[in-house]
């Protein structure tokens, strides 16, 4: 007799019920474990809208991988200190038990706590501070999305149902864009290869306005991908504009961070690259209601300007009369001014006189001020006043002035003249 049918009485002749057997095993397993503290690495973890979180536990580090399935109540969840993520390494103290509705071994968690981060989001933080030095993640780099595409291009996989998210919103607000799909996986082995390939081609063509790369959501391995070295420095190196659509919302890959715009969702990234059709042509109507006023407005301002000339033709007669009219006021004008000159000439002597009596005025003052300063300067220049402070100046009997030694000989006649007077002096000795 084994232990089940021990435990709960059943002989050997009596089948299980379903129902009997999954609770035996809760039973055991709750008698054999009690309260166990697990660590892993989160995925898939999930809050439903009752509060209840959903997960699965891993293990990649165990020669095979391992994982176990887990849920957390409302009430213990409500107690979490810190909001779990995709790739966290974790400890969770709780019971083991078994989901009666599909017969799954599950962990009831009653806490959880971290326990550092998973080997996925390490090696995802590692590769994003690696890139973000070498400047891929720079805003400068970024080039601005076309307003307006002819051509989309989208880099995905045909199963994908965000492809079809992209095309049913592409279709209803811009059904005159043409869609250009690149197929590639995005989820498992080989597929961050097949994505660099479906971007080279789509570089290569260059037929395309714009290109969006992604998915829908998943967990951290379903979009790791897009997390892959290689594919960011394509997404760079891409000549045309690449829009990043990884998961939903509160997914962060590091495409996102190398593409030129990154959209929450592949739906948001379609209605961004295409602007709704209606909105063009409302914008487009209010331009021609714009030009049509304008045009209004100037064919009227001309429509005037014309009725106005039309008027200036068609009475000729009054036109001439005023024409005459002007010319006769002219005449008179041209009669009367010989004697009006005469007149004013007439009255003109006057005036004139007054001005030049006031001109020869001023001019003989000046003329006397300038008269005093030669005056003083030629005062302050005289020779006689000189040797009346006691110099003199000599000449030779000729009358020459002498003004070195050497124009005189020892024993000649020398004049010398003074303030009063005129001396004759021989010259007895001549020193140089």
């Amino acid at each position: 007799m084994s232990f089940f049918e021990a435990a709960h009485g059943q002989g050997p002749r009596g089948p299980w019920r379903v129902a009997a057997l999954l609770r035996a095993i809760a039973d055991q397993l709750q008698a054999r474990f009690g309260a166990v503290t697990v660590q892993g690495e989160l995925s898939s973890f999930t809050r439903a809208p009752s509060g209840h979180c959903y997960f699965a536990l891993k293990d990649d580090e165990s020669p095979e991988p391992a994982l176990i399935r887990g849920a957390m109540f409302r009430r213990a969840a409500a107690m979490l200190d810190f909001e779990p993520r995709e790739g966290q390494c974790v400890e969770i103290r709780g019971r083991l038990a078994v989901y009666d509705a599909r017969g799954d071994l599950q962990l009831v968690a009653e806490s959880m706590r971290p326990a550092g981060q998973g080997a996925l989001y390490e090696q995802f933080l590692r590769l994003k501070a690696r890139l973000e030095a070498e400047g891929l993640f720079d805003a400068a780099r970024k080039r601005p999305l076309p307003r307006f595409v002819s051509r989309v291009g989208l880099v995905t996989s045909l199963a994908a149902a965000a492809l079809h998210d992209m095309l049913t919103a592409l279709r209803r607000r811009a059904p005159h864009v043409e869609v250009i799909v690149y197929p590639a996986s995005v989820q498992g082995d080989g597929a961050a290869s097949e994505l660099v390939q479906a971007l080279d081609l789509a570089a290569r063509r260059r037929e395309v306005d714009v290109l969006i790369i992604g998915r829908g959501g998943g967990s951290l391995e379903d979009l790791w991908a897009f997390n892959d070295e290689e594919l960011a420095r394509a997404i760079a190196a891409c000549p045309l504009p690449v829009v990043s659509a990884v998961g939903h919302e509160t997914d962060v890959c590091i495409a996102d961070f190398v593409a030129d715009l990154r959209a929450p969702t592949p739906t948001a990234a379609a209605e961004l690259v295409a602007p709704s059709r209606d909105e063009c042509l409302a914008e487009l109507e209010g331009w021609a209601h714009r030009l049509r006023a304008g045009m209004g407005r100037r064919l009227e301002q001309q429509a005037q300007r014309l009725d106005h000339a039309s008027l200036r033709l068609v009475r000729p007669a009054q036109v001439l009369a005023r024409r005459r009219s002007q010319l006769d006021m002219l005449g008179q004008r041209l009669a009367a001014a010989p004697a009006q000159h005469l007149r004013l000439a007439r009255q003109r002597p006057g005036p004139l006189a007054q001005r030049l009596v006031r001109a020869a005025q001023v001019h003989c003052h000046s003329a006397a001020q300038r008269l005093a300063a030669l005056q003083s300067r030629l005062v302050a220049l005289d020779p006689q006043r000189v040797l009346q402070r006691g110099y003199a100046y000599l000449t030779d009997p000729q009358g020459q002035a002498l003004v070195s030694v050497r124009q005189i000989q020892v024993g000649e006649t020398v004049h010398a003249v003074l303030a009063d007077g005129r001396l004759v002096t021989q010259v007895r000795q001549r020193q140089p």
